[in-house]
């Protein structure tokens, strides 16, 4: 990965929508350059994926909820029990596997409390592996962001 590869990323960050034109622009290659280069960054993994970031509030799920979770055992079974219910669970939006106090970081949206409240009875107390959850409410969100710092110069190929 070279520095045009670096500002590629930066840009696309930013706004994956650029055209192949505008990033060409900003970054001084051509546009049919900036394409291979970004199919490359595909293939290799480096873009993992390419979404549109919602806002919850738009769609009616106004909390936001930061939830440490201590489980009973650490059986790698039951991690990955665990981890798979968290994967195809729409309302958890990041779900983290930690050292420390808790085993696992989680970032929920609800709609209100009682339907924070029914997310907790299914996925907690209903799963006697879950030996405590702790919740922490967002009052707001001073920044959320997906984007990684690409640094430029390194040298690095």
């Amino acid at each position: 990965m070279d520095d045009f590869d670096r500002k590629i990323l930066t840009l696309l960050q930013e706004n994956n929508r650029r055209t192949a034109e505008q990033l060409s622009d900003q970054v001084g290659l051509s546009p049919a350059a900036c394409q291979k280069r970004i199919k490359r960054l595909r293939d290799k993994g480096v873009i993992s994926r390419e979404i549109a970031v919602l806002s919850p509030a738009a769609v009616g799920r106004r909390l936001t909820l930061i939830v440490e979770i201590t489980l009973e055992r650490e059986r790698p079974e039951m991690l990955d029990a665990f981890k798979r219910k968290m994967m195809n669970t729409p309302e958890v939006m990041q779900c983290y596997y930690v050292t420390g106090n808790a085993d696992f970081i989680i970032i929920v949206t609800a709609r209100d409390m009682k339907d924070y409240e029914d997310f907790t009875r299914r996925f907690f107390f209903q799963n006697s592996n879950v030996r405590r959850f702790h919740t922490n409410v967002v009052m707001d969100c001073v920044k959320v962001g997906l984007a990684v710092p690409v640094e430029t110069g390194s040298g690095e190929e």
